[in-house]
């Protein structure tokens, strides 16, 4: 039986991952040394601005950074951002439905899973600066919403799924056992990303990056499922925060 060519059909017998994977332009599966070595060096590279950042505060904020190495390093070797995954998604309704799950998931695990396992050995997460002041404050929750779906779903789903995932993935040769690798390897960057907000909050941001991550490999590196996820999860703590729901 021949597939629909009607543009815009999806086939029902094809999974979503498989969908978005055929929307992706070709990237050769075999990487050369040089290639694979030049994607540890990236990948090097933008870990130790992770940690020089968040740990030792000795560079600037690491995601806008990120960001840029991330679009120049497309642009230049893979011949634009849709080898990231930041393309028009196959379907858009999935994609929202597949970031609705992930958020779900990303919440559900904080709150019953990691809040309680950390709080018997650490105190709670510390909060962002200045999230203390949304509570009844319209203009100031609307700040914040700006930047949750700018810095943090663009931005750092961008630099952290978008790129260190992808050239991890690469140095490993882009085999699924090294997509997962990559997966560990970013959750880890992305706890220590967030630094600040202590060993709970470590632990917390680490396992949101796992669910993240997993949501970019099993949607067919599908990025806008991340970035949805992403800003629906912040919104979601701006809404808790202004109706004073929060913990």
């Amino acid at each position: 039986m021949t597939e629909s060519i009607i543009p815009g059909r999806i086939n029902p017998s094809r999974t979503f991952a498989q969908a978005e994977m055929d929307s992706i332009p070709l990237r050769r599966n075999r990487l050369s040394p040089a290639q694979r070595w030049f994607s540890l060096a990236e990948l090097a590279l933008g870990s130790a601005i992770v940690i020089a950042h968040n740990v030792y505060q000795v560079v600037p904020n690491e995601v806008p950074i990120l960001l840029v190495m991330g679009l120049i390093s497309f642009r230049l070797r893979d011949g634009g951002w849709a080898a990231m995954g930041l393309r028009w998604p196959v379907s858009w309704r999935r994609t929202v439905l597949f970031a609705l799950a992930a958020a779900a998931l990303r919440i559900l695990l904080g709150a019953l899973v990691i809040d309680p396992i950390t709080a018997h050995f650490w105190p709670p997460a510390i909060a962002p600066s200045g999230a203390d002041q949304i509570t009844g404050h319209a203009m100031v929750a609307l700040r914040w919403l700006l930047l949750v779906w700018t810095f943090a779903a663009f931005g750092e789903e961008i630099g952290y799924r978008g790129y260190l995932l992808t050239r991890a993935a690469d140095a490993g040769g882009r085999s699924k056992a090294a997509e997962w690798a990559a997966v560990l390897v970013v959750a880890v960057l992305f706890g220590y990303g967030h630094y600040y907000k202590g060993p709970s909050g470590i632990m917390d941001s680490g396992m949101a990056g796992l669910v993240l991550g997993a949501a970019y490999v099993l949607s067919g590196r599908n990025l806008w499922v991340c970035i949805l996820a992403h800003g629906f999860i912040d919104t979601i703590g701006v809404i808790l925060l202004f109706f004073g729901w929060a913990s």
